[in-house]
């Protein structure tokens, strides 16, 4: 099923679908009609936030529908709607404002992800929204497709998606938008001095690599995104156990956000000089996997100890990182999926946000909450940087305390990015156990909230 067919333009057989909150509830119920309380009643509808039940007329044929939901400001209002309400078309109320329907719609959509590669079986058809305006719609679909483009990346298993397919996928992406790309391969980056990614990537039957896409007017501001791509997660040496290995497709999730986002700048022909960077690697165990305790080199010319080689993300982010910065952005985000820590402190829903500026943590921070894809800041406490000092080398990749992971994590990247570049880290999990609008399996935390951001920020 098409987003196309998701969000669509008119259907005059539309049913009015209902949001209530959950403390108008009452109140509402008491003013509705005889027959519609007792819909009400034989589905034991009670006006709950994320269930909804069908209003059915004389005939018995579905008249409209009423979901209940926490607030107007929830953008997973209806994330359960399209999965769960009769297949039939449905539109919401004139009364709301074109904000709240937004909000609504993008929930609405987002709700309605299969992820289809392998099933043999047909998958279930979807309730349909209408959207009468044009741009609109057009504007929901494109952050919908590259939200459900972001997803498949993530839920398709490293088999079947390796550094190669990355590679392919941005390829594409810049033949679609009239950029250029190009990928740095195996021994190659020995050559052209990106030691980092080649050292995490080595080991694997598949070549390492940077993939670099270009677009934009050179006259317009730089601004450089970065994902990490590490496509499958072993730990490397320092082995995972397998409850911890099962979901290491998704360690290229950074990348799949990144990819979205430098989608979406494109399509909205956003006024910007881009730099898409992702360092894919898959991180295995070989006879030449790099190994606890050596020390390695990286673009910026700083010297990294190993302390773990399940660290390997922010190893792989340091070569991007440098390469980036040279070309002198005025702004650099990169995506990852780079700590348990973060997750631990904040959860599945919570990218953790680093800044080198506060205007521009508090302006994601703001964006996030615009659109419903919530951020939360952490420091960069710079006392911490002493957990990853090293003896021997510059700097350690990961150190020899368990604390303040996520921070430390960030703090190494911060030394890969000039002080005089605006800079942001997000920590993200890019998973979902099934959540309304969120269906089980691989999500992109941040990519609406950037995307927010960077319209903001660059209004044509």
């Amino acid at each position: 099923m098409s987003i196309a067919d998701i969000l669509i333009a008119a259907d005059p057989s539309a049913l009015i679908l209902q949001p209530v909150t959950e403390a108008e509830f009452v109140s509402w119920r008491e003013i509705a009609s005889p027959s519609t309380r007792a819909n009400l009643a034989a589905q034991r509808f009670e006006g709950r936030r994320y269930t909804q039940a069908v209003i059915f007329d004389a005939h018995g044929n579905p008249a409209s529908a009423v979901v209940g939901v926490r607030n107007l400001e929830d953008v997973w209002a209806l994330g359960h709607a399209a999965a769960h309400l009769p297949v039939a078309s449905y539109r919401l109320p004139d009364s709301l404002s074109a904000p709240v329907k937004r909000r609504f719609a993008m929930g609405f959509a987002l709700g309605a992800y299969q992820f289809c590669r392998y099933r043999l079986k047909a998958i279930r058809p979807m309730a349909r929204l209408v959207i009468a305006d044009d741009q609109e719609r057009a504007n929901l679909q494109g952050i919908v497709a590259a939200v459900f483009s972001a997803r498949d990346y993530v839920n398709t298993p490293t088999e079947d998606f390796g550094p190669e397919h990355l590679q392919e996928i941005v390829a594409d992406l810049a033949v679609a938008h009239g950029a250029s790309s190009h990928a740095t391969v195996g021994e190659d980056l020995l050559r052209d001095n990106y030691p980092a990614i080649h050292a995490v990537g080595r080991a694997s039957h598949r070549a390492p690599r940077l993939i670099e896409l270009h677009w934009g007017d050179e006259s317009h501001p730089r601004i450089a995104i970065l994902g990490k791509g590490v496509c499958f997660d072993t730990g490397g040496l320092d082995i995972k156990p397998a409850d911890g290995m099962g979901m290491m497709k998704k360690d290229m999730g950074g990348s799949a956000v990144a990819i979205g986002l430098a989608r979406l700048v494109m399509e909205a022909r956003l006024p910007v000089r881009l730099h898409l960077l992702i360092p894919a690697v898959e991180n295995a165990i070989g006879p030449n996997a790099y190994r606890p305790g050596e020390v390695i080199n990286t673009r910026a010319g700083l010297t990294v100890e190993i302390g773990n080689t399940d660290a390997e993300g922010r190893v792989v982010l340091c070569d991007a990182l440098a390469r980036a910065s040279e070309l002198a952005p005025e702004l650099i985000l990169d995506f990852a999926t780079l700590t348990g820590a973060a997750r631990i402190a904040l959860g599945a829903d919570l990218p953790a946000l680093f800044s080198n500026r506060a205007v521009l943590a508090q302006s994601l921070l703001a964006a996030g909450r615009e659109v419903g894809d919530p951020l939360w800041e952490m420091p960069l406490w710079e006392d911490y940087f002493p957990l990853i000092d090293s003896k021997i080398a510059d700097l350690n990749n990961a150190g020899a305390s368990r604390m303040a992971g996520c921070i430390t994590a960030a703090l190494y990247l911060k030394r890969f990015v000039p002080e005089h570049i605006d800079w942001a880290h997000l920590d993200t999990y890019c998973w979902s156990e099934g959540r309304p609008g969120r269906p089980a399996g691989g999500d992109c935390q941040g990519l609406r909230a950037a995307f927010e951001f960077l319209q903001t920020r660059y209004q044509r």
